[in-house]
């Protein structure tokens, strides 16, 4: 408790000395919350004298806003990347996490988690994020994966501090810094690279994490800084969780429609697919594809910079679901041939493209720091490990002055001006992830491209870890 309260001073000096006021920080009020509870029982809390036998028994936690972060999870499930008796780098046929069970939480209820910052209550998106870390460790989890972009930007040192003032051994790694890292590794060792395009969400964008954590990763590793050019998707990742805000069934739409208005002088441009139009509105997922790519090169091309962009940071966790069609958005700006013939985008697009996805390298971050702090359940402990678990929220259609959209979800006026420190609110609870809970399209694509997720989100109880 000294360390709790020594910590809260410090923050209620650093608060001072910025001018921003201590009721717009969400983190002293959870931590004290939860220093206060420290049995659990209460919500946003979890037992604490669990922590203070050995873990290494208890699973990974993973967290995304949605189900984007099931891409990472995947990641972590097949990955082989080390030798699991040596630890040294390099496969040796058997999966680096084989012996790990996990617990997966999507916070569904209140996605997207990129448009907050724009919503003006970052304050608020904090406190989510901290939540979910606290309901991972209620779930007694030995390490945390946030699986979201948009939550490590802006919860990845809160969480830090908070798991310091509450005394875990408990490692905690972001996709953004795996991801810059996966830049820097790909990058060449001399010379400057190509230029990198960033694909993430506004609120990824508006606190440049990745602009930050790449300069930094490359600026260690003695390697030039290329130039970077970065699109803050509105409703990419919304339409992918299937949004009714952002790609609707029904016309005319039910919920009102938020996504981005494109501009009618690129139209001829963005090469829409005009049945995924509801008049100038976006109603596909490959047509917010287009209209986020297109933004994005020729604001590049306006820039003068001529580097040509050799590199895509798919800085969301629900992006790798539509790689291809990102690919296929690149291409189409490459080959792009206006009325006189020219092509305006040709020489600042490369033909072979490199992506990178951050699962891969948040994967083997894990694999490190579960080793530095002899956490890790070797193969001869798999017998300790039982199933995964994943949960997700859902709109509580119950609680006193909710609003709902005709959909059924938080309406985004409701969402965003709830008030900070009601640990007692539960208009958003978690249940068990159930394909019946989920948009028909997103199953689809947890079937087709997450094989070992979808294995695991089977009711089979026979089915258990590796």
């Amino acid at each position: 408790m000294k360390n709790v309260k020594t910590l809260l001073c410090s923050m209620a000096l650093l608060l001072g000395l910025t001018g921003l006021r201590a009721e717009d920080d969400p983190l002293p009020a959870v931590i004290a919350h939860v220093a206060a509870h420290p049995n659990g029982g209460v919500p946003c809390s979890f037992d604490q004298a669990a922590f203070q036998a050995d873990t290494r028994a208890f699973p990974i936690g993973v967290f995304d806003s949605g189900i984007g972060g099931l891409t990472v999870l995947e990641a972590l499930l097949k990955i082989d990347a080390f030798h699991n008796t040596g630890l040294q780098p390099g496969s040796d046929g058997q999966r680096d996490f084989d012996a790990e069970r996990f617990v997966y939480f999507g916070d569904q209820a209140n996605m997207p988690y990129g448009n907050y910052s724009a919503a003006g209550r970052v304050d608020l998106l904090r406190e989510l994020i901290l939540r979910d870390a606290v309901f991972l460790l209620g779930q007694k989890s030995k390490a945390i994966v946030i699986a979201c972009n948009t939550a490590t930007a802006f919860g990845l040192e809160d969480i830090r501090s908070a798991i310091k003032a509450w005394k875990l051994n408990l490692p905690v790694v972001g996709v953004v810094e795996a991801g810059a890292r996966g830049v820097m590794e790909s990058l060449p060792r001399k010379g400057k690279g190509d230029a990198i395009a960033v694909l993430a969400t506004v609120g990824t964008c508006s606190c440049e994490a990745y602009p930050k954590a790449i300069t930094k990763a490359v600026g260690l590793a003695g390697k030039s800084v290329p130039v970077m050019v970065q699109q803050g998707c509105i409703g990419l990742a919304g339409a992918i969780e299937g949004d009714p805000a952002f790609v609707s069934t029904e016309v005319p739409r039910k919920a009102a429609y938020a996504g981005p208005k494109p501009k009618a002088d690129l139209h001829p441009i963005y090469g829409f697919d005009e049945a995924g139009m509801i008049g100038g509105e976006l109603n596909s997922v490959a047509n917010h594809v287009r209209y986020e790519v297109t933004t994005l090169v020729e604001e590049h091309r306006q820039s003068g910079k001529t580097d040509p962009l050799g590199m895509v940071v798919l800085g969301c966790t629900h992006y790798p679901l539509v790689q291809t069609e990102i690919a296929a958005a690149f291409e189409h700006l490459r080959i792009y041939r206006d009325a006189s013939g020219a092509q305006p985008y040709a020489s600042l697009i490369r033909e072979q493209l490199v992506f990178i996805n951050p699962a891969e390298f948040t994967a083997k971050e894990l694999f490190r720091e579960l080793a530095r702090a002899k956490l890790r359940l070797k193969a001869s402990d798999s017998s300790i490990a039982t199933r995964d678990a994943f949960f997700m929220s859902v709109p509580n259609r119950e609680w006193p002055g909710v609003q709902l959209t005709q959909a059924g979800a938080l309406e985004a006026g409701y969402k965003h001006s709830r008030k900070l420190g009601d640990f007692t609110r539960h208009d958003t609870p978690q249940v068990p992830m159930k394909p019946a809970l989920l948009p028909a399209t997103t199953v689809n694509a947890i079937e087709k491209l997450m094989p070992e997720v979808w294995a695991r989100l089977q009711p089979d109880p026979k089915n258990k870890q590796p």
